[in-house]
């Protein structure tokens, strides 16, 4: 496996700290000539350079097995620990080729000096333990938001798989009811069977096309409720009335796909529907945060209701899952309502 390059701030780290260190080295070899003689910088400056270059690579691929072999957060310690031996294994050898190479050729005239090479160790040791300090901590930094990017992802993976359940008990149950309505149809009225079928197509097709996300803006979902809602009006006729006040500016805020398809089924579900107990449906936005769903009550006798538990709970499991405020819900004696957030 190739050795990847090294990261942007390492590179940084190189080229901020080099023209120190070579500047510094410089003294020591030639002292206050570096002031006075051009030739220095047109051939010392360079040549260190170079030598700092290669030291700074070797340096590059020993940190990179270090961290390879103990990259998370939990070996910090251990990552430190084994840094410290590149003084020996790299800045100090380093250090000893540079003097000797300007010795044993006569650089500009150099002749190795006592003390030369431990002030060249004390220049290259300060500088390599602030870099690498700073290097560190730049690891550290990174760990911590691939740490934090990790986390949210699998939050959202969780959040998804959650909602992807729920939105799998949602569709076979409408169409399970559904199914049970033209079933009923078929006998009572044929030509009704014709149109609710027609508009059942309708319906489904928006459903395949928009549940697909876990959000779907107020615009769709009330486009969806009223073909819906021509479904219920061909099953019972002037039994069932929708009523709508949706304020423009809320159009293209967010609720759970399919709220009011599922509480509008809800209320079908739990009331008697005729000619004299009309099931009248009021949609209405509150304010801009909440869609208010109002419906009037004549309830069924409990013994006839067959509920699967599905509906209003899976709403407020919606809202749960997104963290948001709660769904609210009043029931009176001859009403019964449900504000559910806008978001």
């Amino acid at each position: 496996m190739s050795l990847p390059a090294p990261p942007r701030y390492k590179y940084i780290g190189f080229w901020l700290s080099m023209p120190a260190i070579v500047g510094f080295l410089c003294y020591i070899l030639y002292g206050e000539r570096i002031f006075t003689d051009w030739k220095i910088w047109l051939v010392a400056f360079p040549l260190i350079y170079l030598m700092g270059y290669i030291s700074w690579r070797l340096h590059y691929v020993y940190d990179y097995y270090v961290h390879t072999k103990y990259p998370s957060l939990r070996e910090t310690r251990k990552r430190v620990i084994l840094t410290l031996p590149i003084n020996l294994l790299v800045m100090t050898p380093s250090v000893i080729i540079i003097f000797y190479t300007f010795h044993a050729f006569g650089i500009l005239g150099y002749q190795l000096k006592e003390n030369d090479l431990l002030y060249g160790f004390l220049v290259g040791l300060g500088v390599n333990i602030i870099f690498e300090s700073l290097w560190e901590v730049m690891y550290i930094i990174e760990k911590y938001k691939e740490s934090a990017a990790e986390k949210e992802m699998i939050e959202q993976m969780q959040l998804r798989q959650a909602f992807d359940q729920l939105k799998e008990k949602v569709n076979p149950h409408f169409l399970f009811n559904s199914f049970n309505t033209l079933s009923s149809l078929i006998f009572e009225d044929k030509q009704k069977a014709i149109i609710f079928l027609d508009e059942l197509s309708k319906v489904y097709r928006y459903l395949l096309r928009n549940n697909e996300s876990g959000l779907s803006t107020l615009r769709h979902e009330i486009q969806f409720i009223q073909s819906y809602a021509k479904l219920l009006s061909t099953r019972y006729g002037d039994g069932f009335r929708l009523m709508m006040e949706i304020d423009p500016a809320c159009l293209d805020k967010e609720v759970p796909t399919l709220s009011l398809q599922l509480l509008v089924e809800n209320a079908v579900k739990h009331n008697i529907i005729s000619k004299e107990n009309p099931l009248v449906v009021y949609i209405g936005t509150l304010e801009d945060s909440y869609l208010i769903i109002h419906n009037s009550l004549h309830l069924k006798m409990r013994s006839a209701i067959d509920s699967t538990g599905i509906g209003l709970s899976n709403i407020r499991e919606k809202y749960k899952l997104l963290q948001r405020k709660d769904v609210l819900v009043e029931q009176s004696a001859d009403d019964f309502i449900v504000q559910i957030p806008l978001l």
